[in-house]
C-alpha cells in the first residue's frame, strides 16, 4: 500500500483523502502558538493519550519553545470503527502532577468518553490545572461537560485514519488524513440539451431516489439575491462582464452539499461544463468520501428540440424560446460544451446516454433502469 494513493485500502475498507499533511501541520502550528504564549513562564506536563496521539504529541513538542515534561497514558474505548464505551486504564501516569499544569493532548475527541475517564483520573491527583488540546473534535457527537481548551479543527462525524489514527491497527503512519469511503450515495451529473426535459426529469428523480437537486443557476441566483459572501463575490465578476471563477462556483456547490450531507445523493444540474470543473467536482465529493456515480445525458434529435422549444416559447415568455436561430445556437453550444465531458466520463465508464424522446414516464423508466444499476 502506498501512502500516496488517492484511495487506500485498510483491511476490508477503502479510505479517500480528507486532509493534506500541509493542512494538518498548519493546524498544529496554531495550537502550538497558543501553548507557547500561555505557558512560557511555567513547566507544563504534556500528557499524550495513546495510541493515537503519538504523532500529535511529537509535533507539539517540536514546536514548544520552553521547558516541559511529557508522559503518556493509555485508555481504550474503540474497536474497529465504533466506540465500545468501556474505558479502562491500561497504562497509568507514573510521575507526580501535584500542583502542576497538565495539558492533555488528544488526537481526536468524538463522544468524549475516553476524555471523561482521563479527566476523572487527573481530578484525583491534585493538579494545579488541567487543559485539553485536541487535534480534531467532532462537536456534533461530543456529549460531555468538559471544555476543550484548544481545538485544531472541528470535523463532521466521519471515521478518519492517519496522523496517529487507525483502523484496527493500520493507518497510523499516514502523514495525511483519510476518511472512510461511503458507498451509499448516488451522485448524478445530469445533462441534456435545451428542451430535452432535464428539469422535469430532475424533479421526478429527486423524489424517487431521495436525492438533492442542485441547479447551478438556482444556486447562483440564491446567493446573489441573499447577498451571501459568495454571492457578492460572484456578482462583482458578473457586474464587470467577467466569468465567475470556477473556485467561486465550486465553493457555492460545496456549501449546498454541506447542508445535505445526510442525503442519499445529489443531482448536479449545469455543472460541470469543462474538464477542469469536472476535476473540481470530483475533488469536492472526494472530500466527503464519495464520487460522481454517473453522467446521465438525455439525447434528443435536434429537430425535435427546436419544435419543443418553439412550442414552449408560446407560453414561457422567454425570447430565446421564440427565435429558431437562437435555439439552434443554444443547442450547438450545448454540444460543444458537453463533448469533452462525454469523453471525460466515458473514460471512467460513467457516461450513460438516455433516449429522451417519448412520454415523461417512459423517459423516467429509462433513467431509472440506468440508476438502479449504479
Amino acid at each position: 500500500m502506498s501512502i500516496l494513493d488517492k484511495t487506500i485500502t485498510l483491511h476490508d475498507l477503502k479510505f479517500v483523502p480528507y486532509l493534506s499533511e500541509e493542512k494538518v501541520s498548519k493546524v498544529i502550528d496554531e495550537i502550538a502558538a497558543q501553548l507557547n504564549q500561555e505557558f512560557r513562564n511555567e513547566v507544563p506536563v504534556f500528557i499524550g493519550v495513546l495510541n493515537g496521539s503519538f504523532m500529535f504529541v511529537s509535533e507539539i513538542l517540536k514546536r514548544f519553545q520552553y521547558d516541559c515534561e511529557v508522559s503518556f497514558i493509555k485508555l481504550k474505548s474503540y474497536d474497529g470503527v465504533t466506540s465500545s464505551g468501556d474505558v479502562q486504564e491500561i497504562l497509568g501516569l507514573e510521575q507526580s502532577v501535584v500542583n502542576r499544569t497538565v495539558i492533555v493532548l488528544e488526537d481526536i475527541i468524538d463522544t468524549g468518553t475516553t476524555l471523561e475517564a482521563l479527566l476523572e483520573i487527573l481530578g484525583n491527583k491534585n493538579c494545579k490545572q488541567v487543559k485539553v488540546a485536541s487535534l480534531f473534535l467532532k462537536p456534533e457527537v461530543y456529549t460531555k461537560k468538559y471544555k476543550i481548551d484548544y481545538v485544531g479543527m472541528n470535523i463532521p462525524d466521519r471515521f478518519i485514519v492517519g496522523y496517529g489514527l487507525d483502523y484496527n491497527g493500520l493507518g497510523r503512519n499516514l502523514t495525511s488524513v483519510y476518511q472512510l469511503k461511503s458507498e451509499k450515495m448516488t451522485n448524478l451529473v445530469l445533462f441534456g440539451p435545451p428542451g430535452a426535459g432535464k428539469g422535469t426529469q430532475a424533479e421526478v428523480l429527486k423524489d424517487t431516489y431521495n436525492l438533492v437537486h442542485i441547479s447551478t443557476g438556482d444556486v447562483f441566483r440564491y446567493n446573489i439575491k441573499n447577498a451571501t459572501e459568495l454571492g457578492t463575490l460572484a456578482k462583482s465578476y458578473i457586474d464587470k462582464g467577467q466569468l465567475v471563477p470556477d473556485e467561486v462556483t465550486i465553493n457555492m456547490l460545496n456549501a449546498e452539499v454541506e447542508k445535505n450531507l445526510e442525503a442519499k445523493g445529489f443531482i448536479f444540474d449545469g455543472f460541470p461544463r469543462t474538464a477542469a470543473q469536472a476535476d473540481a467536482l470530483e475533488n469536492l465529493l472526494s472530500a466527503k468520501g464519495v464520487s460522481v456515480s454517473a453522467m446521465v445525458a438525455l439525447e434528443v434529435n435536434d429537430e425535435v428540440l427546436v419544435q419543443r422549444l418553439l412550442e414552449r416559447g408560446k407560453t414561457s415568455g422567454r425570447a430565446d424560446d421564440a427565435d429558431e436561430s437562437v435555439i439552434r445556437n443554444r443547442i450547438k453550444v450545448y454540444y460543444d460544451e458537453t463533448a469533452i465531458l462525454k469523453e471525460y466520463y466515458q473514460k471512467q465508464d460513467k457516461y450513460f446516454g438516455i433516449d429522451g424522446i417519448g412520454a415523461i414516464d417512459e423517459i423516467t423508466t429509462r433513467l431509472s433502469t440506468v440508476i438502479d444499476t449504479l
